[in-house]
């Protein structure tokens, strides 16, 4: 396995970091999996074995529980690991139970903290953006928790490039401590991170982590045109998300790592997580798996090296579209452009025929 600093810091983490998303399956979680006990401790074995020491959670996850079944797994076995989890959703009926006030991330840390069964998280996230409360506040509370030793880095999620970029220079400024990474949204087929948030990453010194490479279950290889989810996924259990534009750009995504896949005797989970580990301002991966042989087969795809060939036809079918002010800076300026940022640049210059 390959460990890779994150973002500016001195922090190595695997470059594929296990998610619990599948862990305890309860509290509306349920179409996400149902891991737990003896099968999660085999999964974190197996991550071990590998070289995944990172594991990523949630209190949003099964409400709390996806944590306790972590908790359980790396029991005695903290110093072999590193843990993330993330707090702003909205959990019970308290009014301050959400965002990113000092109230919520205080309460919520020592929730964590207690049902993962430790005294420190290595990394801990804003899982959402709160355009309520003071940025100024976010920062100092988890400035504070760093210095109380409750956590040893902060990041956040899901957040937009500007908001990122004014949480991390008031941080910068103030003589706080800014977050040294986001955990983003990116596949194949959803390519929005790289109109701002994956290049804004890398000029900011913020390492970008991927959640749901494969699109929640949309690139699991059982689905296409001609068949529909099956029961017992996500997709095929009535699970909310993703937001997909385009059906048809959807399914073309599927044709090109289907053909890839096959010339390789490979998965199209395989072929789509290969793709996403080695794009531009990518830092680590976050996999997940309902049972051991899905782990096993995306922890296998880490080997996968895809050609310039394999890599440029899964990239053309879903190019972001040159949105105002990519397509001018693309047509014109490209030569002073960021170098965060040129790759995706010479992409929408491909898009307008331009060589």
């Amino acid at each position: 396995m390959e460990y890779v600093y994150l973002g500016n810091s001195g922090l190595r983490v695997p470059k594929y970091i296990l998610g619990t998303i599948p862990f305890s399956g309860t509290n509306g979680f349920e179409a996400a999996g149902n891991v737990k006990g003896k099968e999660a401790e085999r999964m974190v074995d197996m991550c071990l074995d590998a070289g995944i020491n990172m594991f990523d959670t949630a209190n949003l996850y099964s409400k709390g529980n996806a944590e306790e079944v972590l908790g359980s797994a790396i029991k005695g076995r903290r110093d072999k690991v590193l843990l993330t989890s993330k707090t702003g959703f909205h959990l019970g009926g308290n009014p301050n139970s959400l965002g990113a006030s000092r109230i919520n991330i205080e309460a919520s840390i020592d929730q964590s903290l207690q049902r993962l069964g430790t005294d420190y998280l290595d990394l801990y996230f804003i899982h959402i953006w709160d355009g309520r409360t003071p940025v100024e506040e976010t920062i100092e509370t988890m400035t504070n928790l760093v210095k109380s030793g409750k956590i040893r880095y902060w990041g956040v999620s899901n957040y937009s490039g500007w908001a990122l970029a004014r949480t991390f220079t008031v941080a910068e400024q103030s003589g706080y401590i800014p977050p040294i990474c986001q955990q983003i949204y990116y596949s194949p087929e959803a390519r929005e991170a790289e109109y701002e948030l994956l290049p804004a990453g890398s000029e900011l010194g913020i390492g970008s982590m991927i959640w749901s490479p494969l699109g929640e279950g949309l690139l699991n290889g059982k689905i296409s045109r001609e068949k529909r989810a099956p029961e017992n996924t996500r997709q095929g259990d009535g699970w909310p998300e993703p937001w997909v534009l385009d059906k048809e750009r959807l399914y073309n995504v599927i044709d090109a790592l289907q053909e890839v896949a096959d010339k390789r005797n490979a998965t199209i989970p395989q072929i789509a997580l290969a793709w996403v580990k080695d794009r531009p301002n990518v830092g680590p991966v976050v996999i997940a798996a309902r049972n051991e042989k899905q782990l096993r087969e995306n922890i296998d795809s880490f080997e996968i090296v895809l050609t310039k060939d394999e890599h440029d036809k899964i990239e053309s079918v879903a190019r972001p579209e040159p949105f105002y002010p990519l397509w001018h800076r693309a047509m014109n300026t490209i030569e002073i452009g960021s170098p965060s940022e040129i790759p995706y640049l010479e992409g929408y210059r491909k898009s307008m025929g331009i060589e």
